[in-house]
């Protein structure tokens, strides 16, 4: 346990790359976003595509925000379960 621990202090253990079941679920939901986005740039004026820009910037950050409080969350239940 102490070296599964010490791996992940330096970084050698990445617990994203743990979850390979929906990679390409995730990859193909990235896929269509992106074209979605590029449809919406297309139509959208310079004013709204600056908003829209502003827009997506604080939704990634609320996302990463998200994903990490869940990590945490989740590793603090795992390792009750561990107790």
């Amino acid at each position: 346990m102490t070296n599964f621990i010490e791996q992940f202090y330096y970084g050698n253990i990445d617990p994203q790359e743990c979850s390979s079941e929906l990679k390409s679920e995730l990859k193909e939901k990235l896929n269509e976003l992106t074209q979605i986005e590029k449809r919406l740039g297309e139509k959208l004026t310079d004013e709204n595509q600056k908003l829209f820009s502003e827009y997506s910037d604080k939704y990634l950050e609320f996302l990463t925000t998200s994903i990490t409080d869940g990590f945490i969350n989740g590793f603090r239940i795992g390792a009750k379960f561990i107790l």
